[in-house]
């Protein structure tokens, strides 16, 4: 997977920033994280990171996004894939999806800084 989503536009200081404050490190410690989980589902990610065989350039943070992307697409074709009828997809993939996402986020609103 080439794609990181250069095509929005240069990286950099972003006005508003609503992202975590982490160190590079951390930064790159979640990519990781996110990749293992991404290489589970679906095509392999590239070693790609600061410091790896095949280095693209890009921030840990940029890797995070991007994959984090890939992986909600990896889980969206799955349940393509594994929907008994396109009705039963639609709701899984929206009404469902909202919902959970609606809860998560509800959770990490009542989650201290720094856990």
């Amino acid at each position: 997977m080439d794609d990181h989503g250069d095509d929005f536009g240069p990286w950099g200081r972003e006005s508003g920033n609503n992202a975590a404050q982490r160190t590079d490190e951390e930064w790159a410690s979640i990519a990781r994280y996110v990749r293992h989980a991404a290489n589970k589902l679906g095509p392999q990610l590239p070693l790609c990171l600061p410091g790896e065989p095949q280095e693209c350039g890009r921030t840990a943070q940029q890797h995070v996004l991007a994959w984090y992307a890939h992986l909600k697409v990896v889980a969206h074709h799955l349940m393509e894939l594994s929907t008994p009828s396109e009705a039963r997809g639609a709701f899984a993939a929206g009404p469902l999806y909202q919902r959970r996402l609606a809860e998560l986020r509800e959770q990490s609103a009542t989650v201290p800084a720094g856990h």
